[in-house]
Order: structure tokens, then C-alpha cells, then sequence
């Protein structure tokens, strides 16, 4: 699923996605995905499902509107 996850990124334009993984199985699968294209019809579906979260976090300056500031002094 995060193969999936990668991709839909890629074709909104994102080309610098945080991936992490202890094993290297994982990080061949995320360098795999970007063979997979995506058609507008497919990218169009999972926008429909993805559901904006708020940011949760600490962020020194400026946090987006709706950022939960974790932190704050």
C-alpha cells in the first residue's frame, strides 16, 4: 500500500517524499513503485478518498493555520 501511496504522491507533483525503512526489502519496493504511472482517472480516485489531517508537531516559526504546536514557549 505505500508502493501506492508513493506513486499518487509522484503524480500530484511531490518529488521529494519521506521514506523511511528498516529493511532494505522495503526501500527496493519504494524504488520499484516509481515504475507504476498512475492515469488521471486512478489519481482523480484517491484524492477523493485522502482526508486532509491537521500537522501535528513542533515547528519553530511560522506553523501553517491548524498546526497543533506541540512546544510552544
Amino acid at each position: 500500500m505505500s508502493e501506492i501511496a508513493l506513486v499518487w504522491e509522484w503524480a500530484k507533483g511531490i518529488t521529494a517524499p519521506i521514506v523511511g525503512s528498516a529493511k532494505i526489502k522495503h526501500l527496493e519496493s519504494a524504488v520499484n513503485s516509481m515504475d507504476v504511472e498512475l492515469t488521471l482517472d486512478e489519481v482523480n480516485y484517491f484524492d477523493e478518498l485522502y482526508v486532509p489531517h491537521p500537522i501535528i508537531g513542533a515547528i519553530n516559526q511560522n506553523p501553517p493555520e491548524g498546526t497543533v504546536v506541540l512546544d510552544r514557549k
